[in-house]
Order: C-alpha cells, then sequence, then structure tokens
C-alpha cells in the first residue's frame, strides 16, 4: 500500500486514510491539511483511470491557501485493491453506492465540523455531481475542471465520439475490461463503468445500471453553487459540453472561469496540461471559496 511520508512541506500536513467500501473493497484516500485553523475541505474525485497521487500538487497547492482537501482514490486505480478483469467487474453504481459514501463518512467523523466541497476533474466532475444529487445535504457546492457531458452532439466532430461510444464497450466486452492504458485513455477501466459512461455519452442523459434513481430529475432538483473551471484548448471538454452538463442543474449560482495559456504560464491549457500548473487553478478556487464563505455568513446572519 503507500507510504503514508509523502508530505515535502512543512506548512501543511498529509494524511493517508484507508477506507474499506461496504463490499470490501479497500482504497485510500490522501490528504493535504492546512497549517492552523480551517474550515474548509474539498474532496476531490480524479478523472477516469487517474492515480490520487496525480493531484498532490492541486491539494498542496489549495493547502497553502487555507483549504483542506481530500482525495478519493477510484476503484481498480492506484491503492485499491482490486483490478478490473474479466472476473472482476464494477460500474458506477459501486462508485456511487459504496466507494464514495464510505469516503465521505469517513470525512464526516473526523472533521465534522469542516465545511465540505465534492470537486473533480473530467469524468470526476461528472460523479461528483451523480453524488451531490444523491446526497445534497453533505456538501455545501460543486468545483469542476475541464468537466462537461460525455453527451456526443456537444462536440465537434462528434460523429467519432459516437463511433467511440459503440467501440469502447464491444473492446472492453471482448477483453473482460477496457484497456486504456494499451490504447491510450485513460487507465485500464472495468466494463461496467464503460458501459454506464459510454451510455450518457450517448444519450445526453445519466443512469446507472443496478441503480433505480432518476438521476435527471435529481439534478435537476439539485441547487448548490457550482464553480466550473474550463480549460481554453480542452477539446475533451468544450463549452457545448459543460453547458448541457450545467444545463441538467436546478436554479443556484453557476460560474463558469476560461482558464487559457496565459493563466498557466504558456503552458497548454487542455484536459490534463493543468496539472502540470495548478497553482492559477488552486488560486481560482481560493478566491470562490471566499466569496461563498462571505454569502454563506451573510445568509446566517439575515436568518439569525
Amino acid at each position: 500500500m503507500s507510504d503514508p511520508s509523502f508530505d515535502d512541506a512543512s506548512a501543511t500536513t498529509s494524511l493517508v486514510i484507508p477506507v474499506t467500501a461496504a463490499d470490501g473493497a479497500r482504497f485510500e484516500l490522501l490528504a493535504v491539511l492546512p497549517a492552523g485553523a480551517w474550515h474548509q475541505l474539498l474532496y476531490w474525485l480524479p478523472a477516469m483511470g487517474m492515480p490520487a497521487r496525480h493531484y498532490l500538487p492541486l491539494a498542496q497547492a489549495l493547502a497553502e491557501r487555507g483549504i483542506a482537501v481530500v482525495l478519493h482514490e477510484w476503484r481498480g486505480i492506484g491503492s485499491s485493491d482490486r483490478r478490473a478483469g474479466r472476473r472482476c467487474d464494477w460500474a458506477y453504481r459501486q462508485l456511487l453506492q459504496d466507494d464514495l459514501p464510505a469516503g465521505m463518512a469517513l470525512l464526516e467523523a473526523r472533521w465534522p465540523r469542516a465545511r465540505k466541497w465534492l470537486g473533480g476533474h473530467s469524468l470526476g466532475g461528472q460523479l461528483a455531481l451523480l453524488c451531490a444529487s444523491l446526497h445534497p445535504s453533505v456538501s455545501a457546492g460543486l468545483l469542476l475542471v475541464a468537466s462537461g457531458s460525455p453527451y456526443w452532439r456537444r462536440f465537434r466532430h462528434g460523429w467519432l465520439i459516437a463511433a467511440a461510444y459503440a467501440l469502447a464497450p464491444w473492446l472492453a466486452r471482448l477483453m473482460g475490461y477496457l484497456p486504456g492504458r494499451r490504447i491510450g485513455f485513460g487507465g485500464n477501466e472495468a466494463r461496467g463503468v464503460i458501459d454506464d459512461w459510454a451510455r450518457s455519452g450517448r444519450s445526453g442523459r445519466y443512469a446507472a445500471t443496478g441503480m433505480s434513481q432518476d438521476f435527471e430529475a435529481r439534478l435537476a432538483a439539485l441547487q448548490l453553487p457550482v464553480l466550473a473551471l474550463r480549460l481554453k484548448e480542452d477539446w475533451l471538454g468544450p463549452q457545448a459540453s459543460l453547458e448541457w452538463l450545467l444545463g441538467k442543474l436546478g436554479a443556484g449560482i453557476r460560474q463558469i472561469e476560461v482558464i487559457n495559456r496565459d493563466d498557466l504560464g504558456g503552458r497548454p491549457a487542455d484536459h490534463f496540461g493543468w496539472m502540470e500548473t495548478p497553482v492559477p487553478i488552486a488560486a481560482c478556487m481560493a478566491e470562490w471559496f471566499t466569496v461563498q464563505d462571505a454569502l454563506f455568513a451573510e445568509r446566517v446572519q439575515s436568518t439569525a
């Protein structure tokens, strides 16, 4: 398992928190905490196939700005004790009903007074919204980076994307899992996850195999504030894709910020390039937290 001594900055504290899901699956959360007192906590969900440790620079940058970050680990990736294969499969249901609730329960038990937020990158952002629709009282709001609906009609050359939504499930069923590392798309992924992901890409609607919940209705009822950071050169997360995703939500604050090369010091403002220069992203998030804190304080005072 992971080495708990990954902290290299004296100004913050880092923790590795073991988690056991309801079905016995095990994984670890990586936490980076600010020095001194803090009250904001971001539970961050990675992109498909991306290990949690790759977001440690983002977590560090946020912790240095007074925001605690806990990085989720997806089933089958990094510290997870599961690996996708013909005899080991799962779908959105296990992620949403087993893994994420187990992680959130540990955060609530360890830091009950923290104001908690959900956020994610790419598919992680989508699943953060689905999770919030199931547990709207757990989170104060949502932060998305390079995220959007995978609906093929919201992409330029969408017919190529639609073809991928037919090919990926077929390949996953043939191999027993999607060999993402071999084909250059994410990590090795369970065929059930690919089925759920591809279905939402084909239809533009969210559903999870084995779950009876109407996610479209639940998203329409979700009124939490959302900050969405779109990368200007991100062909995997275009404006139309993000608008389709946010358009599913109920009334509430919806703030979209576009990040370009200049913001990232000349580095590509694309789907993954921002991870090499996460400080500007962290600064934008920290500013959002400050504004939302002030709005929350105003609401508390007005109801006192």
